[in-house]
């Protein structure tokens, strides 16, 4: 038999997909529920499978995703194989009473995850349970996400998850857990209301009316991009606009080096997808660079380097877990491939990558002054000291060239961090990314822009006193005399 199914032309290539994970996300009038119940529709009828469908409550689900089946139901035909055609709720059983959709053996039930016990005693007549769809998956908490996947089990058929949601939250566990760093039983599509060729006009102007209206509305239900709720430092409206037209990365990959105890050498790049070094522009011969880095602490388990061009482009990012010591040999390997770049990192948390730096010879840095109380006089030092006055105004000087060069930036995840780093007012006001958020990224390049101060003064005379283990003299520090002249 031939079903006769007019999918939107975005969806096709998903039909027949075995990803365990389907995440379809975007703006409002996108098709993407009525795809899912499509598909399903067509699968009820040609494979053996008993589908779950979740929303928060069970009454949302039977005004919407239920109502969502009767009608393609009702309103679709099937051709036999001599011509006749008849219509689908002629041979498929709908039970409005309990929500349940029964053809042959197939079963399909409606339910909602306000009557967990009820849940908990949901069986099918026959077989055992394969596909789960989960409609605005974003009203629903991971752990309740966990307790149904943990359900999908069995070796008698295929097992897979759709899940459907406007992106209300930058925030939200669905983004992290799906869509930063999807896996390979993942499978992705995000699409708006011009993905769907059945979509009237006044809908569509209704939609379009938001961006002089509702800000928000407009980003989410119109261009389908993660929103921002509560207040962020930074211009959302100019960072979202942002990150519809980012450029691609031309690499992504990691340093590899030799290692000799105090020296690295034979420096490469090797690119592969799984890196951790981001490179949107390669270093240029007559530009000098500077890198911000934010060391893990305080929580925090990433250690991020931002590559800055003199120019004030985002050029590159480092983000990755690793140990003080491995970092210090990546930002060594980072800022030789950036002309030697001028390193700004923190220090508050975790002095080792300095001194490690120190060690394998690299003494272009950001040098700050430091009051020695036993001797009662000031020195300088290497690295930067995040404290509560420098802290605010790195803050404030990069809310300012957000708003005023937007251009500049060109990685997704740090302008994503930017929309969930919030003014908290139960910390008297204190900026600081939001509860479950990460700031690491904001605070590195907040940081590497201060260090374009030094990069623009700095003279050859200008440097901290000689470490007392480390001769800077030593002929073998090319990279210090290669820039000192």
């Amino acid at each position: 038999m031939q079903i006769d199914l007019d999918i939107n032309k975005a969806y096709k290539p998903l039909f027949g997909i075995d990803s365990r994970y389907v995440v379809l996300y975007g703006g409002a009038g996108s098709g993407k529920s009525y795809y899912v119940a499509q598909q399903y529709v067509s699968r009820f009828l040609a494979e053996k499978m008993n589908l779950l469908v979740i929303r928060n409550t069970g009454k949302s689900n039977r005004d919407s995703t239920f109502a969502l089946f009767r009608q393609i139901i009702n309103g679709c035909k099937l051709v036999d194989k001599y011509g006749h055609e008849m219509y689908l709720s002629s041979i498929i059983k709908v039970n409005s009473s309990d929500m349940r959709i029964r053809f042959n053996k197939n079963e399909i039930i409606f339910a909602g995850l306000d009557d967990v016990e009820k849940l908990k005693s949901i069986t099918f007549s026959n077989g055992e349970l394969s596909d789960i769809w989960i409609e605005e998956a974003s009203e629903i908490s991971e752990a309740d996400f966990n307790q149904l996947d943990i359900r999908l089990r069995g070796k008698e058929t295929r097992k897979q998850i759709f899940l459907t949601f406007n992106p209300i939250d930058v925030n939200h566990w669905l983004k992290s857990r799906f869509i930063d760093q999807p896996a390979d039983n993942v499978t992705v599509k995000k699409t708006t209301y011009k993905d769907n060729s059945h979509l009237d006009d006044e809908y569509i102007r209704l939609l379009e009316s938001y961006k002089d209206t509702d800000p928000y509305y407009y980003d989410v239900y119109c261009l389908g991009n993660w929103g921002v709720l509560g207040n962020t430092i930074f211009d959302a409206n100019k960072i979202s606009k942002r990150l519809q037209e980012l450029p691609q990365p031309i690499k992504r990959g990691f340093f590899d080096y030799k290692y000799d105890g105090l020296h690295l050498s034979d420096i490469k790049f090797i690119e592969s997808e799984n890196g951790f070094v981001t490179i949107y522009q390669d270093p240029k011969k007559k530009l000098k660079y500077c890198i911000g880095g934010d060391t893990a602490g305080e929580g925090s388990d990433w250690f991020v380097g931002q590559v800055l061009s003199q120019d004030g482009d985002q050029v590159a990012v480092l983000r990755h877990q690793m140990d003080s010591d491995l970092y210090a040999k990546q930002i060594y390997c980072l800022g030789k491939y950036y002309n030697n770049a001028l390193l700004t990192i923190e220090v508050n948390f975790d002095s080792h990558p300095i001194k490690e730096l120190q060690r394998f010879g690299y003494h272009h840095m950001y040098i700050r002054e430091q009051n020695d109380t036993a001797l009662d006089k000031h020195k300088d030092t290497y690295g930067f000291k995040t404290d509560a006055w420098t802290r605010p105004h790195i803050i404030a000087q990069l809310v300012e060239i957000v708003r005023e060069h937007t251009s500049f930036f060109n990685d997704k995840l740090t302008l994503e961090e930017m929309l969930t780093f919030v003014r908290n007012t139960e910390k008297k006001g204190r900026m600081e990314a939001k509860s479950g958020a990460h700031d690491d990224l904001v605070m590195a390049i907040a940081i590497g822009y201060e260090g374009m101060n030094q990069l623009k003064i700095r003279k050859k005379d200008d440097k901290p006193d000689p470490d007392p283990f480390m001769d800077i003299g030593d002929p073998k520090n090319k990279e210090f005399s290669d820039y000192w002249g």
